[in-house]
């Protein structure tokens, strides 16, 4: 795993660990804590004991072939986990959510909430991708801009910093804090002259919250009209509690991390039985050598209508972690 600053990936770790160990597999179990030398070093470690499988949530997913080289010396299954690894031909399987969709969803939360297909406009709306180490950032970006292209086009939704492509919109190691800053700089630079700020597409709840903090530093006060329609992903409790209570953030993209979690389980079990992962995308993955065999879950859009539905009756948060803001 890559972090444990994201709920998300301590809650997997630990679905992983339960599912494999339940099925009798022995289990290594690393979480390199955004420290890329690391996850390499315990990528080695591993390979050196003689795993026969490798699931990897990679931190930098340009930085692995020397030792998934190594790795496939050595016979070892590798299974991308949610983080397609690129640049190398010794990655076997990619298992993730609808990455694209996600920014769709995101997308159409805006325009839903802002009733832009309904309404002459224009609206003003900045956006922010996540960390460029990580290849799922450009299919959410990708996602969201897409959707919005033809409102771009027309005229009724505008970016007015101008900054509509990944790069400039990024946010490194996917900060809350440098999303903050990011978002300061931009209300300062291009919303000091009564310009109102209607929506800002996020892509993570970490960095939307960062942007609700800066959002509220700027005088917007969450919970009224003029505060700007702010999107997110992961279900982070937080975050859900934010759009539950109505205090900032409005939506997040919900991938049932333990959905995740069962079918890697499964890709192993079926290998393990002589027979072929299930798999559903082979042509759309490419990671700089080959299309990546992939399978892929579906995400759900999460709003204050439907959390109790999707993230409580599901057992995924409880009401009370949800209250407390953290799982």
């Amino acid at each position: 795993m890559p972090t444990d600053t994201s709920e998300r990936w301590v809650i997997e770790g630990k679905a992983l660990e339960a599912n494999l160990k339940e099925l009798g597999y022995d289990v290594v179990h690393s979480n390199a804590k955004d420290v890329v030398e690391d996850q390499i070093s315990q990528i080695q470690s591993m390979v050196d004991e003689g795993v026969e499988f490798l699931i990897v949530a990679a931190i930098d997913n340009k930085s692995l072939g020397q030792v998934l080289a190594a790795a496939k010396d050595k016979g070892v299954t590798v299974i991308s986990y949610d983080r397609l690894i690129l640049e190398t031909p010794d990655v076997d399987y990619y298992a993730s959510f609808d990455n694209y969709q996600v920014g769709v969803l995101q997308a159409t939360h805006i325009i839903d909430r802002l009733g832009i297909r309904d309404n002459e406009g224009p609206f003003n709306l900045e956006i922010f991708s996540g960390d460029l180490g990580d290849n799922n950032s450009q299919y959410f970006f990708m996602g969201g801009l897409d959707t919005f292209e033809s409102l771009l086009y027309s005229g009724k939704v505008v970016i007015p910093s101008g900054q509509t492509e990944q790069d400039p919109t990024s946010t490194a190691g996917w900060s809350g804090d440098v999303a903050k800053e990011r978002m300061d700089t931009l209300i300062k630079e291009y919303y000091s002259d009564d310009r109102e700020l209607h929506a800002v597409l996020s892509p993570y709840d970490g960095i939307s919250r960062g942007i609700v903090a800066a959002l509220v530093e700027n005088d917007y006060e969450p919970g009224t009209a003029g505060f700007p329609v702010v999107t997110g992903q992961d279900a982070e409790a937080a975050s859900v509690k934010a759009i539950k209570d109505g205090t900032g953030q409005t939506e997040t993209v919900f991938k049932d991390t333990r959905q995740l979690a069962h079918t890697v389980t499964g890709m192993v079990q079926a290998i393990v039985e002589g027979g072929e992962p299930e798999v559903n995308d082979l042509g759309t993955y490419d990671n700089g050598f080959k299309f990546v065999p992939s399978l892929l879950l579906d995400p759900v859009d999460v709003t204050a209508e439907n959390y109790v539905e999707v993230i409580v009756e599901s057992e995924y948060l409880t009401e009370e972690q949800i209250d407390a803001g953290e799982a």
